[in-house]
């Protein structure tokens, strides 16, 4: 056993010791801590803490430490905050960009609405429902989640029960995307073995009968609905959207509306907005608020789901939406003639074939939005490169306790 003294927090989340054969991390630690471990390959193992720093705070979940979901859960809120901060200060500093950032923007508990549950066979025969355990593809069985909306928890046995009829085929590994929106509880599986022949008949029907008992409001398979008891709706800024069988949705209102308001704040006055990898429209009707807006998304299905919602609204200004994919045909500056602004909020591989489009626009205002500091800080060196200075950053605390970080950039030229 060797002892520890622990100087900072890595960027997975882990303390780091250094030592005179080179860094260890140890899991679950904080800067200042001296702990005890055994250490095998730059890692300690068997951690005892014997000497918790002042900034350690008692967990509040009950499989803290076994679940792989909430690795900060043990670090007060103020400096948890300010290190997700220095984690976007890192990542653009390795692109050599200094910038105004921001205070993180934190989120609080009970405000998660979309969860991934995996779904295992227990040793009792019943569907358990559960997060991976940390670093282990073993389930942790959940009954409490304190970061989830107590809707969605309030559901766990009624969706396990929904769960089970995926379970048919032992190498089936389902996971339930559930997503709590105004109409209920949408539930997409995937997961589920196909070379065999997919779910049978006879499970279906099970899934089906479980769902409409968990008053689910849709049960979809990999985007395929098997029951929809009411449509899922969800508001983007006016209009009211019709969420597609297994679309994207950002995981918390709050962390929504605080990238939503900067973004709408940043282009206003412009008298034409572009809104790429828009998906269903989450910041695409917000705009549309301030000015008329071209929307484009690589999904069919967000795409329609948002040309519907255009006539739930009033008082927006015109949008046009299109199916693109942005990767592989992204929006030319001929495409995007006449848009003052842009906003874009790529998947965490970035959109680097995008934003060189962008940056050779006349737009003068341009807003990135990314779950990902390296990949946005890599784009924005782009931009940077093609005169555009980025005026501030603000990190967004969308996934409460864990190493992620969303964020907000504005550019102007």
């Amino acid at each position: 056993m060797e002892t520890l003294r622990i100087e900072r927090v890595g960027g997975q989340g882990d303390g780091v010791a250094q030592t005179p054969a080179g860094p260890v991390f140890a899991s679950l630690t904080l800067p200042g801590e001296t702990v005890r471990g055994r250490v095998i390959d730059g890692r300690a193992e068997e951690i005892e803490i014997l000497s918790p720093s002042p900034d350690r705070v008692a967990p509040v979940s009950p499989q803290y430490g076994d679940c792989g979901g909430c690795s900060l859960q043990h670090w007060a809120s103020g400096p948890y905050l300010e290190w997700k901060r220095e984690q976007v200060r890192l990542a653009l500093a390795r692109e050599r960009i200094e910038t105004e950032i921001d205070p993180t923007v934190a989120t609080p508990p009970g405000t998660r609405r979309r969860l991934a549950l995996h779904a295992r066979r227990g040793a009792d025969g019943r569907a358990v429902l559960g997060f991976k355990a940390r670093r282990s593809w073993r389930l942790v069985e959940v009954r409490e989640c304190p970061i989830a909306d107590p809707r969605l928890v309030r559901a766990f046995p009624a969706l396990a029960q929904v769960a089970d009829a995926f379970l048919e085929h032992p190498k089936s590994a389902p996971t339930l995307h559930v997503t709590w929106t105004l109409t209920g509880l949408d539930v997409d599986v995937t997961g589920v073995e196909r070379r065999s022949g997919g779910l049978s008949a006879d499970a279906r029907t099970r899934a089906v009968a479980a769902a409409r008992r968990a008053d689910v409001a849709r049960l979809s398979l990999a985007g395929e609905t098997l029951m929809a008891a009411r449509q899922p709706q969800v508001m983007f800024g006016p209009a009211t959207v019709a969420l597609p069988a297994g679309g994207f949705l950002q995981a918390v209102p709050e962390a929504e509306a605080a990238m939503v308001e900067r973004a709408v704040a940043a282009v206003k006055g412009a008298k034409k907005v572009a809104d790429l990898f828009c998906g269903a429209g989450t910041f695409t009707f917000p705009l549309a608020t301030v000015a008329p807006v071209i929307a484009a998304d690589a999904s069919d299905a967000g795409i329609a789901a948002l040309k519907a919602g255009v006539k739930t609204a009033k008082g927006m200004k015109a949008i046009s939406a299109e199916a693109r994919d942005l990767f592989r045909r992204p929006m030319t500056p001929f495409d995007l003639k006449g848009c003052e602004a842009v906003v874009f909020d790529p998947p965490r591989a970035g959109a680097i074939e995008q934003t060189a489009q962008i940056a050779a626009t006349r737009a003068g205002v341009v807003v990135g939005v990314s779950c990902n500091p390296q990949t946005f800080a890599r784009d924005a060196r782009v931009l940077i490169d093609a005169g555009f200075r980025l005026e501030r950053v603000t990190p967004v605390d969308q996934f409460l306790w864990s190493t992620h970080v969303e964020l907000v950039g504005v550019f102007r030229r």
